[in-house]
């Protein structure tokens, strides 16, 4: 028979965890930031153009992943470290630009900006940013910071965004360029979202759901965008008044004369314009359908990549993003031919259901799922990739 202190020893005396340490996945973080700022939020995050077929299909597609693990070899000690664009980083992960990013949380690009560099890795300031690029880089001195760029109609704007970006000390440029026009993202219009936030009877009672969201909205600095000013508040008014329609390959070119440094091209989906702005001059793509935010039914990054990378692999670095939730999906992008995976909704997710706090989960949720899919893989680190051990299983009939 059980006496009270066997039954005792079996009570658990510690606390279990709480907030985001609750959280075990990106899909957790994704389910408590749903329940912690109001729907247009979190719809502007989750969201994606048109029927979202490119969303789904991106997210679908790492489900086609097949691991073949080697056994019996010794996974002790593994690392995940590369080199992204010629610095060293612990893990081949960077925190891609998002847009209207205190609108999430009133942190902002800030605190993602410090759990980067805590964790040694790239982080990109979105021309979209609600950040200054002068101020992001006081607020996380010590980061790898690379500015995201949107060409203008005026061009001594864009000009000046990039040389602002060389005086600060912004070591990578990243050029959009599959944002000629806004795309239709349905649910930001139906939920009316405008920046700043306005105050609606809808939005008015949405405050007793989410009070603290709208406590630090009202009590923060105003949310604007940081690059500029006077712009229409809707999202499409914006991209489509002020983003230029009318870039070509010689765009890039231009671009390249006015930036010392790495270039970056992302957008690309076709091995066709891969080697078009490599040719241009660009050090490195991001293979990349804008997380299905642009042209909806746009090709899967993931089923894209590999042949990209066969052709380009050896001329210019080459990441990947899109529909990438864990760390088993960045070390199949890596097996697949990328240096490195871009995200933005994983981190969003973190950074909505918790601030700062939020984000780090989500950076060491990925880096720790990475590790032991390298484990479990028979991968002691991420050149072991190459023989086999990931591939792409036949879409079904």
């Amino acid at each position: 028979m059980w006496s009270w202190q066997d039954l005792r020893s079996l009570l658990g005396t510690e606390r279990p965890p709480r907030g985001v340490a609750a959280c075990h996945s990106v899909g957790d973080l994704r389910d408590r930031a749903r329940r912690r700022v109001p729907r247009p939020v979190f719809d502007y995050v989750d969201g994606a153009a048109g029927d979202e077929m490119s969303l789904e299909r991106s997210t679908a597609a790492f489900r086609s992943v097949e691991f073949h693990p080697r056994v019996l070899r010794n996974v002790t000690s593994v690392s995940a470290e590369t080199t992204i664009l010629g610095r060293r980083s612990p893990f081949p992960l960077v925190l891609g630009p998002t847009g209207f990013t205190r609108m999430m949380h009133h942190s902002g690009e800030p605190a993602v900006a410090r759990v980067a560099a805590a964790a040694g890795i790239p982080y990109t300031l979105s021309t979209m940013g609600t950040t200054s690029i002068e101020d992001l880089v006081d607020a996380a001195p010590g980061a790898d910071l690379w500015f995201q760029l949107y060409i203008w109609r005026d061009r001594a704007r864009s000009k000046d965004l990039v040389d602002r970006a060389t005086e600060a000390g912004y070591r990578v440029l990243v050029v959009t360029v599959d944002v000629p026009v806004a795309g239709p993202r349905l649910r930001d219009v139906r939920n009316g979202l405008t920046i700043p936030p306005r105050l609606t009877l809808r939005s008015l009672a949405g405050m007793a759901r989410y009070p603290s969201w709208w406590a630090n909205v009202v009590t923060s600095p105003p949310l604007s965008f940081a690059t500029f000013a006077g712009a229409p508040s809707d999202l499409a008014g914006l991209i489509n008044s002020m983003f230029d329609p009318s870039v070509t390959v010689e765009d890039l070119e231009w671009l390249r004369g006015q930036w010392d440094g790495p270039l970056v091209v992302k957008g690309i989906t076709t091995l066709e314009a891969a080697r078009e702005v490599v040719a241009a001059g660009a050090d490195g793509i991001v293979v990349s359908n804008h997380g299905g935010r642009q042209l909806d039914r746009s090709p899967v990054t993931l089923e894209a990549l590999p042949a990209i990378a066969a052709a380009l692999g050896d001329r210019c670095e080459i990441l990947l993003d899109g529909g990438i939730r864990s760390g088993a999906d960045v070390i199949a992008g890596v097996a697949l031919g990328a240096r490195a995976c871009m995200v933005g909704r994983a981190y969003l997710y973190g950074l909505m259901a918790g601030g700062e706090a939020g984000v780090k989960r989500a950076v060491d949720l990925l880096t720790a799922e990475a590790l032991l899919t390298l484990r479990l893989l028979g991968a002691t680190g991420l050149g072991d990739l190459g023989d086999g051990l990931v591939s792409l299983r036949p879409a079904p009939r």
